[in-house]
């Protein structure tokens, strides 16, 4: 049977994910303030919260800031249909359960859809009630474009 509403059940998700009161952590929540034209969700809680959430996305974007000691403000976009999240990427994550864990329990789940992406910037400083550091504000702007080209299938 065909689906009568495939267009309504299928679109671009972006999960943004963050703490506004622990420096860096809060990249996630500001990438998601730049956004226009895609359904955003916003979260300071567990990732694995979110699972119920993802159903029908298409494709879904994850934002999250890194902790991977690679130099603060790079970006990283992975293709979660290509390989698997790099656990390292997220050590130390301020979530009791890292974005890396949750996403292989969506995937072990069925609940990962087929187009999926994390966009995350590199931090420097997860202190609370610090503020963005220079490194991360610089590259907002170029996570927001990465951010666009997965929603926009490019």
């Amino acid at each position: 049977m065909r689906d009568p509403l495939p267009d309504a059940r299928r679109r671009a998700l972006v999960v943004a994910l963050g703490n506004e009161l622990r420096g860096d952590d809060a990249v996630g929540l500001e990438i998601a303030r730049r956004l226009r034209g895609v359904r955003v969700i916003v979260s300071e809680a567990e990732p694995t919260g979110l699972l119920d959430e993802l159903e029908g996305a298409d494709p879904l974007v994850l934002v999250d800031a890194a902790r991977g000691g690679g130099a603060p403000g790079t970006v990283y976009r992975i293709d979660l249909a290509a390989e698997r999240l790099p656990a390292e990427l997220f050590k130390g994550s301020t979530h009791h359960f890292s974005l890396a864990d949750t996403v292989e329990l969506a995937r072990a789940l069925g609940r990962l859809p087929e187009r999926a992406y994390v966009v995350a910037v590199e931090g420097a400083s997860f202190d609370t009630g610090a503020a963005l550091s220079p490194e991360v504000e610089a590259a907002i702007p170029r996570a927001v474009e990465e951010v666009e080209r997965c929603t926009s299938g490019s």
